[in-house]
């Protein structure tokens, strides 16, 4: 079977590929391989045969214009491309809350992604997915005040390692397209400002915690059970503590 993966170099698509590619033909579609989503350079020719998409990709920037400008050009090029190819199954990934954080210029932008998928015809599986372990040290950038404090809501987060986000898109590479929302997150729920006052302990960090229930998260109000899965069809087995003991992961 050939697979393509868009954003084949970045953080999760690097980790599917390495899975896929022992048994299966595997395209890591990415501009500095030569296929560009938004220019649609090498995109027919990388498409060319394949039976699935999984699209992994992520904007260069969250600013609103930018973002929306990225997720609505790479899906207006990519899916019409993949019908014309005979794509049999576009997976593409996106966070779990998406439909409630519309005050956000990037969820704005990827609800208008997921609106794409369901219009274009081709069989699909959108995997809402919580924040990746990895995305705590973007939070903490995100959310510092110019006192440099970090302001963080006491929502509840269900975070999830990479690793097992890539693993779950691996196996369902070779099921049937669900049509639908599958969403996955981490073992574990936490309040948002603890969690990421654990990620400051562990990785040793000179920064104060100020909890803020009207904290913006990307631009938008969380409410408690924003950014956890309603009914999850999978649950990583990775817990965060076990994952940020490791010195590689203490970034």
């Amino acid at each position: 079977m050939k697979i393509v993966i868009i954003g084949g170099t970045g953080l999760i698509g690097s980790q599917v590929v390495n899975i896929l590619k022992k048994e299966h033909e595997v395209i890591a579609a990415s501009p500095n391989t030569g296929v560009n989503t938004i220019t649609g350079e090498g995109l027919e020719e990388a498409l060319k045969n394949a039976s699935v998409v999984i699209d992994v990709s992520n904007s260069p920037s969250f600013d609103d214009e930018p973002v929306m400008n990225f997720f609505k050009t790479s899906n207006q090029n990519l899916l019409p491309a993949e019908k014309r190819a005979g794509v049999q199954h576009h997976i593409a990934l996106s966070v779990v809350g998406t439909d409630k954080l519309q005050e956000s210029g990037y969820f704005r932008a990827k609800q208008v992604q997921e609106n794409l998928i369901r219009e274009s015809g081709v069989p699909f599986t959108i995997v809402h997915a919580t924040q990746f372990f990895e995305f705590a040290g973007g939070i903490v950038a995100t959310s510092t005040s110019e006192d440099g404090k970090v302001k963080l809501s006491d929502a509840y987060i269900q975070p999830i390692a990479s690793a097992d986000v890539a693993a779950f898109l691996a196996k369902i590479t070779t099921e049937k397209p669900a049509n639908k929302i599958l969403e996955i997150g981490g073992p574990e729920r936490f309040q948002i400002d603890e969690w990421i006052k654990q990620y400051i302990l562990s990785t040793q960090k000179s920064l104060e915690v100020e909890t803020d229930i009207n904290a913006p998260y990307s631009g938008a109000i969380l409410q408690k059970m924003t950014l956890t899965p309603e009914n999850p069809v999978f649950l990583g087995t990775t817990e965060y503590l076990s994952w940020i003991a490791k010195p590689e992961n203490r970034r």
